[in-house]
C-alpha cells in the first residue's frame, strides 16, 4: 500500500502510528490474497493512548485528580490501558460500573448520572464506589434511605446546575434549563438534606456545566467560577469541602479550530490553584472525550461511486450504524483517504479525482452520512477512508443492528505486545 493520500480540507490531527499504518497495510495484502470482504474497522492505539495520558498526568498540578469519564468509550481495553494511569473513573450507569470491575476490582470510580435508580444505588455501593454524585433532592433522600438500611457512611458530591451565564460549547448542561443536577436556588435545601442523617457525608460539590470546549483560558475562569462558588457555600453553611469536581468538558475539534490546550489550561489555572481557595480540597477533572477521541479510528472501504443530482457519492460498508457522532453533531468528520492497490474486477475501477463527495453509508436512509460535501484528491472503489478522532461517542452511541448489517472488526495495536498488533475482541492480556 503506498501512502495515505492527502485530503484537501486542512483538519488539525496527528498522524496514524506506524503501528496504524501496518494494519491497513495487512488489509489491502489480505485483499491481494483472496480474501474479498471489504474492510470496515475500529482501530484502537493503545500505546499512543497511553502516551497522550501519561503527558497530561505529568503536568497535573498537586491536588488535582484526573479521573476517565467511562461513557466517552466503555472499552474495556481503553479502560485496561488507562487504569495504571488515571486516579479512577466516572461512571453513568451501573452498567459501566460493572465494565470498570471486570477490568479491576480496586479502580476507585465516582458515580454520577440523573436517572440513578434505587438497585442501581444498591448495587453501586455493594461495588465499592468511591462517591457518589447526587442530582437531586429526591435521590437524595432515596440515597440517604438506602445507606442507613446498609449500616454505611456514603461519601457524596452535591451536583449543582448553576445560575452564572456559562460559555457556549458543544454541549450545555448547566446556567440552563436542562435535566443535570439540583438548581442553585435548592442548594441550602440539599445542604441540610444532606446533613440530616450520619449515614451521608457530604464530600463537596460537582459542577460539570459545559462539554467539548475548545478555549482552555475560558475553561479555566469556568473553574475559578466553580471555587468561588464552593468557596462561598463553604463559608456560608460551615462546610468541610474534601473536594471539588469541575467535570470534563475539554474540547476535541472536529474542524480546522484548533484543540483544546491542556498545558494552557493548567498555566492559566496555577496561580489560582496556589492561592489555594479551598484548603485542603482536591480538585477533580473527569473529562472522557479528549482522553481516547485521538487513540482510535474508523476504516470504511468505498463500495461504490455515484452521481445523483449532479452531486457525487461514495457508498461505504459501514456508517452512522457503528459511527454516529458525525451525524448527531452535525459534522463532516475529518479523514483521510487510503488508497488500495488491489482490484479484483475485469472492468475499469470507478474513481473520483478533484471532487467534492459525499461519504454515504451503507444503510437505507438519507441521514446515513459521515461527511458532505468535502474535496477530495482522489477516491476510487476499494480504497479505504479512514476517520480520525473515533476513540471516542463512536461505536457505543450507535444503532448497531438497524437493517442488520454486520459488525465492525475491532482491533487494538499495542507495542508491548510482541508481534505489535492485536486481534478483534480479545481479553485482556489482548491476543493476536
Amino acid at each position: 500500500m503506498t501512502s495515505a493520500a492527502s485530503i484537501m480540507v486542512r483538519a488539525p490531527w496527528h498522524l496514524p502510528s506506524e503501528a496504524i499504518r501496518r494494519r491497513l497495510t495487512a488489509f489491502d495484502e489480505q485483499a491481494a490474497e483472496g480474501t474479498h470482504e471489504p474492510v470496515c474497522a475500529f482501530l484502537y492505539d493503545l500505546a499512543a493512548l497511553r502516551e497522550h495520558v501519561a503527558a497530561m498526568m505529568t503536568a497535573l498540578p498537586q491536588r488535582c485528580r484526573l479521573y476517565y469519564a467511562v461513557k466517552a468509550n466503555p472499552d474495556r481495553h481503553l479502560i485496561a490501558a488507562l487504569a495504571p494511569l488515571v486516579a479512577g473513573f466516572e461512571a453513568a450507569s451501573i452498567g459501566e460500573i460493572r465494565r470498570i470491575r471486570e477490568v479491576s476490582d480496586t479502580a476507585s470510580i465516582l458515580f454520577g448520572g440523573p436517572g440513578k435508580k434505587d438497585a442501581e444505588l444498591e448495587e453501586a455501593l455493594a461495588l465499592g464506589v468511591e462517591r457518589i454524585h447526587v442530582e437531586s433532592l429526591h435521590e437524595l433522600r432515596r440515597l440517604r434511605l438506602i445507606a442507613e438500611r446498609r449500616g454505611l457512611v456514603v461519601p457524596i458530591l452535591l451536583r449543582v446546575n448553576l445560575h452564572d451565564t456559562l460559555p457556549e460549547a458543544t454541549v450545555t448542561m448547566a446556567g440552563r434549563a436542562t435535566q443535570f443536577g439540583i438548581d442553585e436556588p435548592q442548594v441550602a435545601e440539599a445542604i441540610a438534606e444532606a446533613r440530616r442523617s450520619p449515614a451521608l457525608r457530604l464530600d463537596g460539590f460537582h459542577l460539570h456545566s459545559i462539554s467539548n470546549n475548545l478555549d482552555a483560558r475560558l475553561h479555566a475562569r469556568l473553574v475559578a467560577t466553580y471555587l468561588a462558588r464552593v468557596r462561598a457555600w463553604a463559608e456560608r453553611f460551615d462546610l468541610e469541602i474534601r473536594c471539588v469536581d469541575a467535570g470534563g468538558g475539554f474540547g476535541v475539534s472536529y474542524d480546522e479550530r484548533p484543540d483544546f490546550d491542556w498545558t494552557l489550561f493548567l498555566e492559566a489555572l496555577r496561580p489560582l490553584l496556589d492561592d489555594d481557595p479551598l484548603p485542603g480540597a482536591e480538585l477533580l477533572f473527569e473529562p472522557g472525550r479528549f482522553l481516547v477521541a485521538f487513540c482510535g479510528y474508523y476504516a470504511a472501504e468505498v463500495i461504490d461511486l455515484k452521481q445523483s443530482h449532479g452531486r457525487d457519492f461514495a457508498i461505504l460498508r459501514g456508517g452512522t450504524h457503528h459511527f454516529r457522532l458525525p451525524a448527531s453533531w452535525r459534522h463532516d468528520h475529518p479523514f483521510e483517504v487510503v488508497p488500495r492497490r488491489h482490484w479484483p474486477y475485469p472492468f475499469p475501477r470507478p474513481t473520483l479525482e478533484g471532487r467534492r463527495v459525499t461519504l454515504a453509508g451503507e444503510l437505507c436512509t438519507p441521514k446515513d452520512v459521515l461527511a458532505s460535501e468535502v474535496p477530495v484528491a482522489r477516491l476510487r472503489v476499494g480504497d479505504v477512508v479512514l476517520f480520525h478522532r473515533a476513540g471516542a461517542y463512536g461505536w457505543t452511541i450507535s444503532h448497531h443492528d438497524f437493517l442488520g448489517h454486520a459488525h465492525p472488526q475491532h482491533l487494538y495495536l499495542d507495542d508491548r505486545c510482541d508481534d505489535k498488533e492485536l486481534a478483534r475482541d480479545a481479553d485482556c492480556p489482548l491476543l493476536p
